[in-house]
This record gives structure tokens, C-alpha cells and sequence, in this order.
């Protein structure tokens, strides 16, 4: 297989280091470790099917409280990186993340500067590390890197996720035991800095990856690029999972491997958009009109915050021509439906209290209260339906922050996440 790396510049992703059939060949290459993933995860088994039904049936019928778990991913943007922290303290986001790539270790100059113009607003940051085939060739090449970042920016930011997205071949690590030895490296560096480590950044439906890896690696806390169906809704089903289920059964992965909780992060998610062509991070009908995009982060969100399993959540990213909350593909910058979604939700919920789902036929309906003030966040997936509340409807907010007209307690519910005051 190839070694050439090659970056795509306009999705901000590698290019595929290779065809479909010479990546299944190289996996076949790699048999023995598939045969080691088995053992592991048939010795969890037992624990983890035990903790998912636990955890499917006290789902969304406890209380949550959701303090500020509202992450967006930036990057810096030159002489417009100012522009882009403003966005950030628009939106009230007071959690960020920002990849730093090891093929740019020469530019934390840069870095250092973007911290700094974020650190003035108040706003936390995790660092996402990523690698690349070098890194894994050469050890020395990813411990020097690890090392001027931490001793560089140890002292402002505490988490790092080391690694990324690795059971990907485009990102450098053709299987688990190359991860490893990554993590391994991390570790005593971390510990002489004094961060923490975030990880193993496992993205999609892949959980059985993560009992042979928590087996031998310490994060302080576990992060997943968990997507569902990137060219649907949230509620829509992979292989009979739906997001709710994916939670429930990654966090049943994650307390089963350690014997004790975790936090959960997913530091990844977002849908891709069409109309974008090459700046698309995906092809065909994976993409989504703006409107879908907004729709399904606020309700991909809510449903993973009230599960009670996930402490925060992070969007990639904030300013993207082919699937970010702000276009930037022309001089004025244009915030997107899904950026005014993020940044009604966030005024919403942070500092909720999620009570209860209620039950529907038809629409997802869940309960929040705020201080005094009690109010539902409901949507459809499907037709939409006219539902007529109980109790005296006083103010309805829809999905980008207008106010709606509310007739008789009569609210109708459509695929765009509303919120219900009484």
C-alpha cells in the first residue's frame, strides 16, 4: 500500500491512500489482530450486554442535568481568526476544540496565537492531535511532536486527544496494535506535563475497537467521532442502531472494559451538505440540504445529552465551505441555518435540567425545566402532526430563535426542533 500522504485541503481530511481492493488486501495482511480484537471483545461481552439493558431501560426517564456541554471545533484562519472566536461567543460556546496536525509542527506559532484570542474570550479548548503513516514509521518523529506541544501548550489547555480517527487507513494506522503503541508513547509525556488524555477517537459505528484498546490505555476521557446516518436523520437506524441505541451501547462498551464510569465525549459529528462539490468531506446522497443539517444537529444533540451518557459533544467545525455552520466560501462570510440552531439550542438548554421523555405516537417530545420556567424541545421524524398540549401554552420558539404564534395550545410539530413554554 501506499505511504504517500496526501492532504485534501478543501475537506480538510487526507485523500484515500489507496483503491477499496488493495485497503482489503492490507487488511487482510493484518488477520492476527482481527483474531486478538475477537478474544477481547468476547471477554466483555457478558459485561457490556448486561450494562446495555441497564442502561436502555433508565434511558431518558432519569433526570440530566446539562450544565455547558456545547463544543464547536475551530481552526485558525489567518488575519479572519478573530472573526472566528467572535463567532464562537455569538453562539454562547464556551468549549472548542482545535486540531493540530504533526506535519505542522512548524506553525505553532499560529496556534499559539489563535489560544490566545480564544483563552481572552473565556472559552475552554482541547487540543485534537493528529497523525499520519510518518508518525508511525518513525516513533521518534510523533514523540518529538508530542513533546513541543505539551511542553508548549500544557500550561493553557488540559486535554489532548491523541490520535484521530484512526481506524481509518487514509489516517496513517492500518490496525489497532499501531494505535497502541501511539497511545504508549503519549502516555509518559503526558504525565511529564502534567495534561491529560483524551481518546481513542474511534470514529463511527466501530465499538468493537474500543475493548482491546481500553484494555491497555489510560484516557481521562473516552471520545468517539460517533456519526449515525450521515445522509439521514439521527433517528434513523445503521444495522437496527439508532443514535439513542449507539449511546447507550458505546457507553455500556466503555463502563464494561474498566469495570467503572467514564465520561464520555464525542469530539465529531456533522452532516455534509449539498451543493458544495469538492469541499464536501462526502459524495452522493450522504449530503443534506442546510435546513436538514441544522434540523438533525440540534435533534442529534438533544437526544445524546438527555441519554445522560454523554458529557459533552463537539461539531466539526465552525467555519466550512462543504459542511460547516458558516460558509466561508465568499468574502462575506455566511452563517448557515445550522449556526442560528446551535446558537438558539445553546440558549435554551445550557444550564437545564432534562426531566423526562414524553410518550407520542409520532413525535419525540422531551422535558426540560430552567429555574422556574418549564418548556418541551419536540420534533417529527416523518409527517408532522398538530399536537395539542395539556397544559397553557405561553411562548413557542422555533429551531433559529423566532417566535411562533401559538393558537388554542395548539403547536405544530415538524421535522425542526421547537421549544414548548408553559
Amino acid at each position: 500500500m501506499s505511504k504517500t500522504f496526501l492532504w485534501n485541503r478543501f475537506a480538510d481530511q487526507p485523500h484515500n491512500v489507496a483503491p477499496k481492493k488493495e485497503r482489503f488486501w492490507n487488511h487482510f495482511k493484518y488477520a492476527a489482530t482481527y483474531i486478538s480484537l475477537f478474544a477481547s471483545n468476547l471477554r466483555y461481552a457478558s459485561p457490556v450486554l448486561a450494562l446495555y439493558r441497564q442502561y436502555r431501560k433508565k434511558m431518558y426517564k432519569e433526570q440530566v442535568r446539562i450544565g455547558a456541554p456545547f463544543g464547536v471545533s475551530v481552526s485558525p484562519a489567518g488575519e479572519r481568526s478573530e472573526e472566528v472566536v467572535e463567532y464562537l461567543e455569538e453562539m454562547g460556546i464556551r468549549h472548542c476544540l482545535v486540531r493540530i496536525p504533526s506535519w505542522e509542527k512548524e506553525k505553532l506559532d499560529i496556534y499559539e496565537r489563535f489560544f490566545r484570542l480564544i483563552r481572552e474570550k473565556h472559552i475552554e479548548f482541547i487540543i485534537a492531535l493528529l497523525q499520519q503513516r510518518d508518525d508511525v514509521l518513525h516513533p521518534l518523529r510523533w514523540q518529538h511532536f508530542l513533546e513541543d506541544v505539551f511542553s508548549r501548550f500544557g500550561s493553557i489547555c488540559s486535554f489532548f486527544e491523541t490520535g484521530h480517527a484512526w481506524n481509518r487507513t487514509k489516517w496513517g494506522i492500518w490496525n489497532y496494535m499501531e494505535y497502541l503503541n501511539m497511545v504508549h508513547t503519549s502516555m509518559p509525556l503526558a504525565q511529564k506535563y502534567g495534561v491529560k488524555l483524551v481518546g481513542p477517537a474511534v470514529i463511527d459505528f466501530e465499538f468493537h475497537l474500543y475493548p482491546p484498546v481500553l484494555e491497555k490505555a489510560l484516557f481521562d476521557k473516552i471520545s468517539s467521532l460517533l456519526y449515525v446516518d450521515r445522509m439521514g436523520a439521527p433517528e434513523n437506524t445503521q444495522f437496527g442502531w439508532d443514535t439513542s441505541r449507539k449511546v447507550a451501547l458505546l457507553k455500556a462498551v466503555i463502563d464494561g472494559c474498566s469495570r467503572k464510569n467514564h465520561d464520555l465525549w464525542i469530539t465529531e459529528v456533522n452532516w455534509a451538505l449539498k451543493g458544495t462539490g469538492k469541499y464536501s468531506p462526502a459524495s452522493g446522497k450522504i449530503n443534506v440540504t442546510e435546513k436538514e443539517q441544522a434540523d438533525y444537529l440540534v435533534r442529534y444533540f438533544i437526544l445524546s445529552l438527555a441519554s445522560g451518557f454523554v458529557e459533552r459533544i463537539y461539531w466539526w467545525q465552525l467555519v466550512a465551505p462543504g459542511y460547516g455552520l458558516v460558509d466561508s466560501r465568499r468574502k462575506e462570510w455566511r452563517r448557515r441555518p445550522s449556526f442560528f440552531a446551535m446558537k438558539t439550542m445553546v440558549s435554551h438548554l445550557e444550564g437545564s435540567i432534562f426531566l423526562e421523555k414524553i410518550p407520542h405516537p409520532q413525535a419525540e417530545i422531551f422535558s426540560f425545566c430552567k429555574g422556574e420556567k418549564h418548556f418541551f424541545a419536540c420534533w417529527i421524524n416523518g409527517t408532522s402532526c398538530e399536537h395539542v398540549f395539556s397544559r397553557r401554552v405561553v411562548r413557542v420558539v422555533d429551531w433559529d430563535g423566532q417566535e411562533l404564534l401559538v393558537r388554542d395550545n395548539t403547536v405544530k410539530i415538524d421535522g425542526s426542533p421547537k421549544y414548548v413554554y408553559f
